[in-house]
């Protein structure tokens, strides 16, 4: 099974350069708010057998699923991880959080802004509720803060976060969002994400209704997104690049649905790249998904042979990211920017809030 970085030949780890993985997009297609109605954003079906690229709507993802397949959607939920407070002992000093990654009850891996204003030992008020402290240090400059509160009154810091936080949203959405929902998958169940698994997002329930109507079995995963998915690969060779670890789980009975419906012949299509990472680290070589709960830091990229995972919905991604190489190496580099460069032409909007693809 693989739960590290993967490298797979010589050919990719001798050749392959980040900026192989760029392409020019006009600023004003980076999508600043999500559709009215989820599903009426467009889709781009890509077949991997060459034929033409087909220009569709989301709700016709349908028409591309049969009743023997199974559909792996990503549960996790975003948690409004930015709070702002001040420090203990000067209130006029400023700070913000955004909580990455929980390690232990109360204790979480954070960001800090500014980064000098967390010094090991710092305490920090926010909203009057919760104290934290820093207690480490670690990579990436990020803090290690164990957090106290009124645990009889708020329960949990989830609650204080649902009263205090703001939805942590990506640097390139500046607008403001009205709607923190809109921001979630619709079958959003498990906190912990520090962002959304955005292919999820063009899914409605009454979608989902026709889906399972069709007998296509749906598969829940978990995977908490950190911002290390989205963290910009600065080396010039993407084998130097390595991936944060996630938190992943993958049930029995999801385990069991994914391999029986794969052994009678139907497709495991993967709703997200977060999903495929989840049943691709799961996985053993002969393809086959085990059930666990683990970390995964599975950095996929062109060379890689792909264990369970047959399809894949996804949405457009940033340029020279790790998710671009995922889905190059899930269908072909040169093929996949020729796409890119199609839906920049017939304006498809891109990122978090914008269109899909289809990848068969």
């Amino acid at each position: 099974m693989s739960n590290g970085n993967v490298i797979i030949n010589e050919r990719a780890q001798t050749e392959l350069k980040t900026a192989d993985f760029f392409y020019d997009l006009p600023q004003e297609l980076i999508a600043q708010h999500p559709m009215e109605k989820r599903d009426t954003s467009r889709l781009l079906v890509i077949n991997r057998d060459g034929s033409p690229l087909q220009h569709k709507h989301f709700f016709d993802i349908k028409d591309y699923l049969r009743p023997e397949d199974v559909l792996v959607i990503n549960e996790s939920r975003v948690i409004p991880a930015r709070i702002f407070g001040h420090l203990e002992d000067r209130p006029e000093a400023t700070v913000e959080l955004l909580l990455l990654r929980q390690h232990a009850t109360d204790t979480w891996e954070c960001l800090v802004k500014p980064g000098k204003r967390a010094r090991v030992g710092q305490k920090q008020i926010f909203g009057g509720i919760l104290h934290g402290e820093v207690m480490d240090m670690v990579e990436e400059g990020n803090r290690i803060i164990k957090f106290d509160y009124d645990r009889e009154k708020y329960g949990n810091v989830y609650n204080i976060l649902h009263e205090i936080g703001l939805m942590p949203l990506p640097p390139y959405i500046t607008e403001r969002l009205d709607e923190p929902e809109r921001y979630q998958t619709v079958y959003a169940r498990h906190n912990g994400s520090a962002a959304a698994p955005t292919a999820g997002l063009h899914f409605t329930p009454e979608l989902m209704d026709e889906i399972r109507s069709m007998s296509v079995a749906i598969a829940p995963v978990t995977l908490h997104v950190g911002l290390g998915t989205f963290r910009p690969v600065k080396e010039d060779s993407i084998t130097d690049h390595v991936m944060h670890t996630e938190f992943f789980s993958v049930s029995e009975e999801s385990a069991e649905l994914i391999n029986s419906r794969r052994a009678a012949g139907g497709r495991v299509i993967c709703v997200g790249t977060t999903s495929c990472r989840t049943i691709e680290s799961a996985s053993d070589e002969s393809g086959k998904v085990h059930p666990m709960s683990a970390d995964t830091g599975i950095f996929i990229y062109p060379g890689y042979k792909f264990k369970a995972t047959d399809a894949l919905i996804t949405n457009f991604h940033l340029p020279e990211s790790t998710l671009l190489m995922l889905v190059s190496a899930f269908y072909n580099r040169e093929k996949m920017l020729e796409a890119y460069r199609t839906a920049v032409e017939e304006k498809y909007r891109f990122f978090s809030f914008g269109d899909a693809m289809l990848i068969v």
